[in-house]
């Protein structure tokens, strides 16, 4: 049997709700985006609101942006992330600067970031990775003690929690979610911004179009043609097709995460006695999302990770590795000067890591191949 890396999980209520708006003769930002983004606070437990962006990438750039960053200013970011993350700094003409993350957890914590700020320091961007969120008390903490903005990079991690908070509603200056097709819940490509600070919602929604005064449907639907440009902005806008999906797909949230939880169940259970280091589960009282499920060869383990990867291809198992860690890619290297003795736990994780198929669905059969052919490989 061969078996995916991911399956995205799309009802017909989706489909349904997509021809509607195909229908409707209105395809861009409109009555459906806002509803998602009015459905998404809800979601959230009210006192934030959302912002519907393109992608989450977009989203940390508005964040970042909203917030004051630009040159001069060093944002503290983890090496152990994709490149989006540390990207998004250098386009406001920022610094980022890479600290190693935890080998357990791959997670950013409060002792990283403490060590790396100086007086050039404005912001730090946690990433919540794989679906654990990092330990946000003692960073949020931190933050607020050194005067940092705090934009939180949970692309992985929708629903999760820390410390009983769920992700999306801890005192931070803004959230950004990931709606990719391989994420918790999907658009096919989107994110959301999510904040409790009015003016930086203020802020992402003018900037998410152009810097105009004013959505499309308030100009186009019978309103008023006339608008103003207040920013300068840029196109990150989320079109009501992408919309009309993620409303039904937020609605199963919580039965998508309960789902990948029971596979990452079974995947533990099934591999605790091979030569690998198995990802953390969430603390007692806390939620994981299970966005990745990423096994670690130990030194001891008969073939290496890339010869791993290929067998497991060879036999029908896709799957992949995240991530290559930023430290270790030309441009961050070279730019930055970066090293690999300084990064000892992310280039020790990147060395055995495999990112398993992990889905929502996933069969005792599909589990089974995947655990079968790893015994092979490893045994």
């Amino acid at each position: 049997m061969k078996v995916a890396f991911f399956r995205p999980q799309i009802g017909e209520e989706e489909i349904n709700e997509v021809v509607d708006c195909l229908r409707s003769g209105w395809l861009t930002t409109g009555a459906k985006t806002k509803r998602f983004e009015e459905d998404f606070a809800a979601y959230m437990g009210g006192g934030v609101e959302a912002v519907a962006v393109s992608s989450a990438t977009a989203g940390l750039h508005l964040a970042l942006q909203a917030i004051g960053i630009g040159p001069g200013d060093d944002v503290i970011v983890p090496s152990y992330t994709f490149t989006a993350t540390a990207a998004v700094v250098e386009h406001l003409g920022a610094r980022p600067v890479f600290v190693d993350c935890d080998y357990d957890t791959l997670c950013l914590g409060a002792a990283q970031i403490d060590a790396a700020i100086t007086e050039r320091t404005r912001a730090v961007m946690p990433v919540h990775f794989a679906g654990l969120a990092c330990d946000m008390a003692p960073l949020v903490a931190l933050a607020q003690r050194r005067g940092l903005r705090v934009v939180e990079d949970a692309a992985h991690s929708l629903p999760a929690t820390s410390g009983g908070v769920l992700v999306g509603k801890h005192p931070t200056s803004a959230t950004v979610f990931s709606f990719y097709a391989n994420k918790t819940i999907t658009t096919g490509e989107g994110g959301m911004l999510v904040t409790a600070d009015p003016e930086i919602a203020a802020r992402a929604r003018i900037m998410r179009l152009h810097g105009i005064d004013r959505d499309a449907s308030d100009r186009f639907a019978g309103g008023s043609w006339a608008y103003d440009i207040v920013l300068p902005g840029y196109k990150y806008n989320m079109t009501d097709i992408a919309a009309a999906i993620g409303i039904h797909q937020l609605r199963r949230a919580n039965a998508f995460q309960a789902s990948r939880q029971d596979a990452a169940r079974r995947y533990r259970e099934a591999l605790q006695d091979l030569p690998i280091d198995l990802p953390p589960e969430a603390t007692a009282g806390d939620s994981h999302s299970w966005h990745l499920f990423i096994i670690k060869l130990r030194p001891e383990s008969p073939v290496s990770r890339d010869a791993a990867v290929k067998a497991l291809g060879e036999a029908g198992i896709s799957c992949s590795v995240h991530y290559r860690p930023l430290h270790k890619m030309t441009y961050w290297r070279k730019t930055h000067g970066l090293r690999d003795e300084d990064f000892p736990n992310a280039s020790r994780a990147f060395a055995g890591a495999i990112s398993l198929p992990l889905y929502v669905g996933m069969s005792d059969d599909e589990i089974g191949d995947v655990v079968g052919a790893l015994r092979r490989i490893l045994s």
